[in-house]
């Protein structure tokens, strides 16, 4: 199981995306010891910090998790994930998330219906036009959602030396897991996610989509955001307890994520958790996750016991898995949970 991080976050620990900022991330993630690193689209553009990352750290991978499909086109996607699987040296993936109606309709302006079949239709749409531009062949990509029909010579981008960046899809419900097992190379598993909704529900999904699509485990990438709480001492420890059951009450009180909360037997906590949001009353939403809820959605301990703990959950349920840790967390602890998922596999 490879151990990733985050760059250019707002709400994950990481800080900004100014430059100097940028840079100093991406040289701790390299101190740390991950594997590669991931850039989302909260409140920052989830493509440039990589594209700094890419000249600064010839080894770590690259990705978005995620990049928001429907906010976009896939000619500029396409465009994008080229230029930066080339500038990385083969190192970037594209990784894709739909998000909710709310936000594409209202916040980015854009169209809405049926995200499974059209996440479905814009990974074959980025796939078409990739092979466009790496055999020459005319672009005849009809879809129910997209339509991409031209491409002249001096829109076309030379033959990528590195090929094509894998594609990801981020997904919660079992029609979009079904879509991103069917249709792209990978899942990227919703952070608000527990490791009996990982065995029983998204495993399970991810099994029926690929035998449909005639692929096998080993040929699909998953990777998980996982929440981690942990510190260097007690009151980073405390700290890190309490920002990660902030990120926990949030997520529970999202009605798409409910189906998370149902299989445990808690959608009486979401019910509460909606109404204490619709008041504002924020403080009151964090007190409500108690042990056993943050036990569940998050790997708690000091570093190297919750290196151990990541290790014991999730190996074997998935292939890469990224701490997401929604508060600062110094050098030291990460270098100690990363030694010790390592130390345990």
């Amino acid at each position: 199981m490879r151990v990733d991080g985050n760059i250019g976050g707002t709400v994950d620990g990481t800080g900004g995306a100014e430059l100097a900022e940028l840079d100093a991330q991406v040289d701790a993630a390299e101190r740390a010891g991950f594997d590669g690193v991931w850039s989302t689209e909260v409140g920052r553009d989830p493509f440039l910090p990589l594209a700094l990352a890419a000249r600064r750290n010839p080894r770590l991978q690259l990705g978005t998790a995620v990049a928001v499909a429907f906010a976009r086109n896939p000619m500029t996607v396409a465009a994008t994930a080229n230029d930066l699987h080339h500038l990385s040296g083969g190192r970037f993936t594209l990784g894709l998330g739909s998000q909710v109606r709310a936000h594409i309709t209202r916040r980015f302006g854009m169209p809405w219906s049926s995200p499974a079949e059209r996440m479905r239709e814009f990974v074959a749409a980025v796939r078409a036009i990739w092979a466009s531009w790496a055999t020459g062949t005319t672009l005849n990509f009809r879809g129910d959602f997209y339509e991409h029909t031209l491409m002249t010579p001096m829109f076309t981008p030379p033959p990528n030396p590195w090929g094509t960046p894998p594609i990801l899809v981020a997904a919660v419900g079992a029609r979009m897991t079904a879509a991103a097992a069917e249709s792209a190379d990978g899942l990227i598993v919703h952070g608000f996610t527990s490791q009996r909704y990982l065995t029983e529900v998204t495993t399970a999904t991810v099994a029926r989509g690929l035998a449909g699509s005639g692929r096998e485990r080993g040929d699909f990438t998953v990777t998980y955001p996982g929440l981690v709480a942990t510190g260097d001492d007690e009151r980073s420890f405390a700290a890190a307890r309490t920002a990660v059951r902030e990120q926990i009450a949030f997520y529970a009180a999202t009605p798409a994520y409910r189906g998370v909360l149902d299989l445990h037997g808690w959608g009486d906590l979401h019910a509460e958790l909606r109404r204490l949001a619709g008041l504002g009353r924020w403080s009151a939403m964090t007190d409500i996750i108690d042990d056993t809820v943050l036990g569940t959605f998050a790997v708690v301990g000091e570093p190297a016991a919750a290196g151990a703990e990541i290790a014991r959950r999730f190996g074997g349920l998935v292939d890469r898995f990224t701490l997401y840790t929604p508060y600062p967390i110094s050098d030291a602890a990460r270098r100690d949970v990363i030694t010790a998922v390592r130390g345990a596999g």
